[in-house]
């Protein structure tokens, strides 16, 4: 992306593709959701790789032309909403890990939720490190409910020979969904990719109750470093006509700190469809033909019980 200019971003054309979603739930967890992808410059064997989570870990999928993914296979359990960040061979796996199976179950039904940065590195991806923390809770606005905390949607960037990981804190209630989504997008430095991150004084983005898309929750922030300048792009929520949405957004910053709003790229369908109600946890790539594609995941419903969660992309071409 550091050849690309924020304003060739901006004027980007997104078309929502004709075969979505490409990765569908299954019938027994009907989430599928927060991909990360590997175009096959990136990945070790020349191949598409899509990391995603169910409600029982992360999978890794994959796919000679990131539209068409296998079966997939379980990598981390207790894991969420992964990051792949590569450093020379090897790469780094962030994700958000949560509570054994047991303890995450009753948070849904009035438990505490609690969760923080995990890692594991790979040179293959097929074999993994013993999961390292790389962010743990100490901050009172990364809390959750009575005693829980969640830290979540990692994002690690190289930024001027240091390191960036930004990240989702605290939770938030959604009262149609009749679950949490993240309050704040925080951000931590190192000198290091692998640990010793030392987080900002305070949330870098907070939820606007004045704005139209941010007024709820601020949920997850990816950043890509550009030509000219920084890009986040940012899944909000916010409150519509009486019922929770999420839409996913384009911003600008002069440091990667500082962010403010560009343009809406994805929105909810309303039709009810598999994007019907939200749109979110996006990830940026361009491929092998030089276009910009931008997966994400999307909910046709708010209720819990009643809605499902697939995967699918939105494409560009770079005028």
């Amino acid at each position: 992306m550091r050849d690309l200019t924020f304003e060739a971003l901006y004027n980007a054309d997104f078309r929502l593709y004709d075969g979505n979603p490409v990765l569908h739930s299954s019938a027994l967890t009907r989430v599928v959701a927060d991909p990360f992808v590997l175009t096959p410059d990136a990945s070790p064997d020349g191949r598409w790789k899509l990391f995603a989570h169910t409600l029982t870990g992360v999978f890794l999928f994959d796919s000679a032309d990131g539209i068409s993914f296998g079966k997939g296979r379980k990598i981390l359990s207790r894991a969420m909403r992964p990051c792949v960040f590569r450093t020379g061979e090897e790469y780094i796996i962030c994700y958000e890990r949560v509570q054994p199976l047991l303890a995450k179950g009753l948070s849904q039904i009035g438990g505490d939720w609690k969760s923080e940065i995990y890692a594991v590195k790979s040179r293959d991806l097929a074999t993994f490190s013993a999961p390292f923390p790389m962010l743990a809770h100490d901050r009172p606005y990364e809390g959750t409910g009575r005693r829980g905390y969640a830290l979540s949607n990692p994002f690690l960037v190289a930024a001027d020979g240091r390191f960036r990981l930004y990240y989702s804190a605290g939770l938030t209630y959604v009262p149609d969904c009749k679950f949490s989504e993240p309050t704040f997008i925080c951000l931590a430095e190192s000198d290091r990719a692998d640990g010793g991150f030392l987080k900002r004084g305070a949330p870098v983005i907070k939820p606007d109750p004045d704005d139209p898309l941010f007024n709820l929750c601020s949920g997850c922030l990816k950043v890509y470093r550009l030509a000219d300048c920084w890009a986040g792009i940012q899944n909000g929520i916010y409150i519509k006509d009486g019922r929770s949405e999420s839409a996913i957004s384009l911003l600008r910053s002069e440091d990667g700190v500082n962010f403010r709003f560009a343009r809406t790229l994805v929105t909810p369908a309303r039709d009810g469809g598999w994007m019907s109600q939200f749109v979110y946890a996006s990830h940026l790539v361009r491929t092998p033909a030089g276009t910009l594609r931008l997966y994400f995941n999307a909910r046709d419903k708010a209720a819990a019980l009643a809605g499902t969660e697939h995967i699918g992309f939105a494409e560009a071409v770079l005028r």
